[in-house]
């Protein structure tokens, strides 16, 4: 077993036991003399402790937003009722997957351990109860280093990308003038990013189309569409549809400034915020590795006053 596996099993050794404890207990149970325990126990004279404690820290201190994110992504499974060595093998896999530094745990890594974690702890079914709902978060975060394995052939599992079914999609950077300043308008989600409004295309619907149907429900406001900016293109897979490829030109758009109402769902995934940002502070938020791109783009077209 490789030390971070058996630093990963000792992470989750130690939070089923506080987790299961503190379902019995009416009192707080303290969770880091199970910890020191079982590095006693399993992984004497350890060198990775710094990682094991950073990692249940990172649990820790964002269990609440940790928990949210897994009743988002699996709605038919309350997370009391998900057993207790899955929803905390949920918790380290999540916790890698969206607040790690990914030079040390790239995202596919963080999946894959956590599948190898419920392989080894959970019931039959677990690994593939995991899987799914990293997955599924995955997908929603715009599967970040999607790319990084197999760059020269572009392939998606068997199927090279140019061959996939393409789904298409149309995206704004919504802005507006208001007091000899310009916002933008950006939406964020459940999984701790911010992103630029975007819609598929119904059949037969152009994008601009798509946009003047689409951003007027999310954001609230109307909008007249301006030039484009640019687009992406990534892999995904449909439940339904299996591997597809998405396609997403994005528009600047302009709006008149006035109060956001983010639309409501009740699908899973789904965005939880909506605000106006001067361009100053847009750079230092938090965005998906193939957005940025796009965003500096439109940043720069309107300080550039295009």
């Amino acid at each position: 077993m490789s030390n971070r596996h058996l630093s990963r099993s000792i992470v989750l050794q130690t939070l089923f036991e506080w987790d299961f404890e503190s379902e019995k207990s009416s009192k707080p149970v303290e969770i880091h003399p199970i910890f020191e325990r079982n590095i006693t126990e399993f992984a004497p004279g350890s060198n990775d402790r710094p990682f094991m404690e950073a990692l249940l820290n990172s649990v820790l201190n964002k269990r609440k937003e940790l928990d949210n994110v897994i009743e988002k992504a699996a709605p038919d499974w309350p997370i009391n009722k998900i057993a207790v060595v899955d929803r905390n093998i949920l918790r380290i896999g999540l916790a890698e997957l969206l607040f790690a530094d990914r030079k040390e745990v790239p995202p596919k890594v963080a999946i894959n351990e956590a599948i190898e974690l419920a392989k080894s702890f959970g019931g039959e079914t677990s690994g593939r109860f995991i899987n799914g709902v990293l997955g599924a978060v995955y997908k929603e975060m715009g599967e970040p280093g999607k790319n990084d394995i197999g760059k020269k052939k572009k392939m998606y599992g068997n199927v090279p990308m140019d061959k996939l079914p393409v789904e298409k999609l149309a995206g704004a950077a919504v802005f507006a003038k208001h007091d000899g300043n310009v916002y933008m308008a950006l939406v964020h989600d459940v999984f701790g990013h911010w992103t630029m409004t975007k819609g598929r295309l119904n059949e037969g619907e152009s994008d601009i189309e798509c946009l003047k149907r689409k951003v007027p429900l999310e954001l609230g406001v109307p909008i007249v569409v301006k030039e484009n900016i640019g687009s992406n293109t990534y892999s995904t897979f449909h439940p339904e549809k299996g591997k597809m490829r998405k396609e997403i030109n994005y528009y600047m758009a302009e709006a008149p400034f006035q109060e956001l109402t983010l639309e409501k769902k009740e699908e899973k995934g789904g965005l939880d915020d909506v605000r106006w940002f001067k361009l100053a502070d847009i750079l230092d938020l938090n965005f998906y590795d193939d957005i940025l791109p796009i965003v500096t783009k439109a940043i720069t077209n309107l300080a550039e006053g295009k």
